[in-house]
């Protein structure tokens, strides 16, 4: 049958669910059903229920109670309901006129008229109409597309393209996973018979099919871009061990064994003759930092440049900061480079860079914009990954094609890809790093250093704050130093929150005989690192901060926090900020300060933060509330997000996906490429063909 033509209009209504060829719209499943296979008599209605009663109209007026209304009354022949449409064409009125028998599908309720239904779907019948065979879909659709014009194209899809086996019989047996399809067609249009629980809670056997298909497809896409990654050509690292044999001697402290293992690993990765692309993991304080410095060292001791990328300018000049003291007694002299820096000052430090007179480049985005070029770029580290889109990881990684390429006409293009190291303090979840992650190799850094005294942490409400107060001023007359974190620096009236530059006045007026700083979003950089400069020497004793301070802040002597407003924010986002004490040796408090009445969610979210000071357990709690969407942070923007599988619930089928991803690549790659065809945006049955 030739499929027929979709006009532009409905095109671009489908563009907006994702439907882009017609083989999508088989993967376009229902959201739920209708039951329009049998009818309920009338008497048997209980509120609550969404049924399909059938009967004649005996009343229908157009009402003003409070606001224009069509009411009908619909009776048979064990009693009657109200049908009530707030919104109405004069084509519903005649159709619902009375003596018009019809069915309505709908949810009853208690209405002020007694049981009614409110906006349901009608259609005029007779005697002789018969019932649907099958549930009625109810499809995710989009403003001016109606669901029977979505079942209709889908129908057509069904009936016109192929719905072939892309998995072999051996797999299918071994994982008892039922054909596809089979699995398409019932979840198109399910029988009566089968469970409307099992469907809407996706726990039916053609549901598993089909989410197994999903995971499958992710696992094969990430485990081809893995491959094609050990195609490509970078410069083979080999470590040499001078330059940092002397920067682990110059240390204050040792590194943990679980630093010594993941640095192991990133050195072993770096020596190889293709591109590395490994997620460096850490709670919190672990010393991520460390092992990517004796990375940096590694690409160094073998002629090439290394760049740290990080997310803000306060963490990039922390960065800046730290390895300036610790590279400069090795003869290595860090170059920095963000946007804030004077136009001459930042041409001066791009020429360093790009005549290779600087070995180690730290910075902002400012080092992948266009007039930055690289004269050997062998390592590129990016600090809070999942802050950064791709394109902006990308920008970087393509800095290694630089100014070498026309002195070096032997090196082609694809050697000159530098490896890459990127690391997060935010933990990811086992099940998010098999699934959104499996392209990448991860190390984690599961120890805290020794004399890491853990932090405590309390939750008090908004009515205590007078005391909270003056526990602050008691730590900061003792000589501790104490942050009080702001969620927001301006008024906000729909919110209103408590406001750093609020309360900045406030303590200020409160403690006359503190030192009090402030800083946030707003302020110039210059004035951002002057007041962080006076706070970790000591010179502030009590800084009012917004969330700018999440990451990159190390203030030993910083061993209280107050989080106002706790309740507003996300469960990573508390760690991390809770993070900032409890650097040095002594007791760190945290107190979470929350407004009532509490959110079920935020309810869920202060006892976890509560009750647990473990990052990853953390994550993968904060995983379950909330979805993979905001613990991928900008990743989302380069990664398909799973439609149909939860990687939560659904964690046995992705460690079998891992399984069958492997197995088909290696015996059965047909049927690997087949399967990716159909999960995948690179078909060519476009819709207007």
């Amino acid at each position: 049958m030739q499929p027929s033509r979709i006009s532009p209009a409905t095109l671009s209504k489908l563009a907006k669910l994702g439907i882009h060829h017609r083989a999508d719209l088989l993967l376009h499943l229902p959201l739920r059903y209708e039951d329009e296979t049998h009818l309920a008599p009338i008497a048997s209605v209980q509120s609550g229920e969404t049924l399909q009663v059938q009967g004649i109209i005996t009343h229908s007026e157009i009402a003003f109670r409070p606001r224009r209304t069509l009411l009908c009354r619909l009776q048979d022949s064990s009693g009657e309901l109200y049908l009530r449409f707030l919104n109405f064409y004069p084509s519903q009125q005649k159709q619902l006129a009375v003596g018009r028998q019809i069915r309505a599908v709908g949810e009853a309720r208690t209405g002020y008229y007694g049981l009614e239904m409110v906006h349901p779907k009608c259609r005029g019948v007779d005697d002789g109409t018969p019932l649907q065979q099958s549930l009625t879909p109810v499809y995710p659709t989009t403003a001016g597309l109606a669901q029977p014009v979505l079942r209709k194209l889908i129908a057509n899809a069904l009936e016109t393209q192929l719905l072939s086996e892309t998995l072999p019989d051996a797999l299918l047996d071994k994982l008892n996973l039922t054909g596809f399809a089979d699995s398409i067609r019932l979840l198109h249009s399910p029988t009566p018979e089968i469970s409307a629980r099992a469907l809407e809670q996706r726990s039916h056997p053609a549901w598993r099919r089909i989410k197994f298909d999903e995971l499958l497809a992710q696992q094969l896409s990430m485990r081809v871009h893995h491959r094609e990654r050990s195609r490509r050509n970078a410069p083979a690292l080999v470590p040499h061990g001078k330059l940092t044999a002397r920067l682990i001697k110059n240390l204050p402290f040792a590194l943990t064994g679980a630093q010594q293992r993941t640095l192991a690993e990133v050195s072993r990765d770096l020596a190889q003759p293709h591109p590395m692309q490994r997620l460096l993991l850490g709670d919190v304080g672990s010393g991520k930092t460390v092992v990517a410095v004796l990375a940096a060292l590694q690409a160094i001791e073998n002629g090439y440049q290394a760049a740290l990328m990080a997310p803000t300018e306060i963490l990039a000049e922390q960065h800046y900061l730290k390895l300036r003291d610790w590279l400069e007694p090795l003869g290595i002299e860090p170059v920095w480079l963000s946007g804030s820096l004077k136009k001459k000052d930042k041409q001066l430090a791009a020429e360093r860079i790009a005549s290779g007179e600087t070995l180690l480049a730290i910075g902002t985005h400012a080092l992948f914009q266009q007039q930055v070029s690289f004269h050997k770029l062998g390592l590129a580290i990016v600090d809070e990954q999942h802050k950064f889109g791709v394109q902006q990881r990308l920008a970087l990684h393509k800095k290694g094609k630089g100014a070498s390429a026309e002195t070096d006409a032997s090196i082609t293009s694809s050697q000159r890809q530098p490896h890459q190291l990127m690391m997060s303090a935010t933990p990811i979840p086992r099940t998010l790093a098999m699934s959104y992650y499996a392209d990448l190799d991860v190390s984690v850094i599961d120890e805290l250093p020794p004399g890491r005294t853990p932090v405590i942490t309390k939750l008090v409400s908004d009515e205590r704050r007078d005391e909270v107060i003056d526990r602050v001023r008691a730590a900061c007359i003792a000589g501790q130093q104490a942050y009080w974190v702001c969620p927001l620096i301006d008024e906000s009236e729909t919110l209103q929150l408590q406001t750093a530059l609020e309360t900045y006045q406030l303590l200020g007026e409160t403690f006359p005989e503190l030192r009090v700083g402030l800083v946030h979003g707003k302020l110039d950089n210059a004035e951002k690192a002057r007041v962080m400069t006076a706070f970790k020497a000591g010179e502030l004793q009590l800084l009012v901060a917004t969330t700018v301070i999440e990451v990159g802040v190390d203030v030993p002597n910083a061993s209280l926090m107050v989080i106002d407003h706790a309740e507003r924010m996300g469960l990573a986002q508390l760690h991390q900020l809770r993070g900032r004490v409890g650097r040095g040796a002594a007791q760190s408090l945290c107190i979470l300060l929350y407004q009532q009445p509490l959110a079920e969610l935020a309810r869920a979210r202060l006892k976890i933060i509560f009750e647990s000071t473990d990052g990853f357990a953390i994550a993968q709690q904060d995983l379950q509330l909330r979805g993979p969407g905001e613990l991928l942070g900008a990743r989302q923007s380069g990664v398909a997000m799973l439609r149909f599988a939860d990687i939560s619930a659904d964690e046995e089928l992705l460690d079998r996906a891992r399984q069958a991803a492997d197995q088909l690549l290696r015996d059965h790659p047909e049927s690997a490429r087949a399967h990716l065809q159909r999960w995948m945006a690179n078909r060519h049955d476009y819709l207007h063909v």
